[in-house]
């Protein structure tokens, strides 16, 4: 078989057996022949391009100096050349003679690799931050000499696979826009994009206008089964989405609806449903505000232990309540002196449980304060134990009078 090289063009070009090309390259060469299409002179250049594309393909690829590596190369260049041939023409030979007639040789490979490396720089994964930025680099070049070789049929089906994720990234973005979160946070966040369009999609239900954090989420599923209780909840897609994402968020929109019964059951709570559900588990979105978590831990921390203390901070209250908690009775930031009298006696019977004190603080007192309270707690309670359950002491003499000094005990 001879290669480009090896014939003259002064031969009649009968067959693209000429170039061991590939099936549509052949048909789109004959044709062109056959119809007068393709000159003698076009043909002429062909046959000067195609050994001069080879050895820049080899050398591209591995080495120009190896017999196996111009071999391929003769593969991919004949590929490459039909790939474009084929894509641009859709698949009609006339039109495929045509643009041969037209264009270079050379030029038609270059296309199809500039098509190739296009399809290799598109994202695969529809996670945030899980996918290249830039375009197509050198450490592409495994999967380039990979396409190179495939059909067009091939090329297609991975297209359309990556167009449909790269639909879905621009619809989250765009949706995450709409409620104050640009691309860098997805970025850093690295949701899933379906995960950011179904949140999304329940945020418009709730009529919200921001990208909840877990806080505002679960707030928001509480808010919706209590608006389906008078109401149903109807999805539907977001007002003013462009034209170009309805039909992805739409499919997405039908995932919601499937979602809906369990999202919308009362017996679930939103923490059971979303982080421990395997199959909830990252399918909806909400920011991971850690500083907003502690404020609302604050806040709600702040409410209960203002109910626990009444408002107070001084130390006897402070105290008061921690000794309460010790022995095992309901919290009171003042103790009348028969009740004062009947705790000595419950420690004196059932023991000072001290240990009691520690995690109470810790769960229950602001976070600014807990080192200053456990301190206070440690310090009274080390001097104040002996005396606290001293058998010598059975008219509680010294341990009333040791509450007094110390604790708020009324007359």
């Amino acid at each position: 078989m001879r290669g480009p090289s090896e014939t003259t063009a002064s031969e009649p070009i009968t067959s693209v057996a000429l170039f061991d090309a590939s099936p549509f390259f052949e048909k789109a060469l004959l044709f062109g022949i056959q119809h007068g299409i393709l000159d003698q002179a076009k043909l002429d250049s062909i046959q000067t391009d195609a050994p001069k594309g080879m050895v820049q393909i080899a050398r591209y690829f591995g080495s120009e100096f190896l017999r196996p590596e111009l071999e391929k190369a003769r593969d991919r260049i004949i590929n490459l050349v039909s790939l474009n041939l084929e894509h641009d023409s859709g698949g009609d030979v006339s039109a495929a003679a045509t643009i041969l007639r037209e264009n270079s040789f050379m030029s038609r490979s270059k296309a199809a690799s500039d098509m190739l490396k296009t399809l290799i720089a598109m994202p695969q994964n529809s996670h945030f931050g899980m996918n290249e930025h830039g375009g197509f680099s050198e450490k592409h070049i495994p999967q380039l000499a990979k396409w190179s070789l495939s059909s067009l049929t091939a090329y297609q089906t991975e297209l359309a696979k990556r167009q449909a994720v790269v639909q879905l990234i621009d619809a989250a973005q765009w949706l995450a826009d709409s409620l104050g979160m640009d691309a860098d946070d997805l970025e850093d966040a690295g949701p899933d994009a379906e995960a950011v369009i179904r949140t999304a999609l329940l945020v418009q239900q709730a009529s919200s206008k921001k990208m909840p954090d877990w806080l505002t989420f679960q707030q928001l599923i509480l808010a919706l089964r209590k608006k389906n209780v008078t109401k149903p909840i109807q999805m539907i897609l977001p007002k003013g989405l462009p034209f170009e994402y309805k039909q992805i968020v739409e499919q997405v929109l039908q995932t919601v609806k499937m979602d809906l019964p369990k999202i919308l059951d009362t017996t679930l709570t939103p923490q059971k449903l979303f982080n421990q559900t395997p199959a909830f588990v990252g399918r909806y979105f909400w920011i991971e505000d850690s500083l907003a978590q502690v404020d609302h831990f604050d806040r709600e921390a702040s409410a209960l232990w203002n109910k626990l203390t009444k408002g107070h901070s001084d130390d006897s209250s402070l105290l008061t309540l921690f000794l309460c908690i010790a022995t095992g009775l309901t919290g009171k930031t003042l103790l009348t002196e028969k009740s004062a009298s009947a705790l000595i006696r419950k420690i004196r019977k059932s023991g000072l449980h001290a240990n009691l004190v520690t995690p109470f603080i810790l769960e229950q007192a602001p976070l600014q304060y807990q080192s200053d309270y456990l301190q206070l707690w440690e310090r009274f309670i080390e001097d104040a134990q002996a005396t606290l359950q001293s058998d010598r002491d059975y008219k509680l003499h010294d341990a009333l009078a040791l509450l007094r000094n110390d604790c708020n005990i009324s007359d």
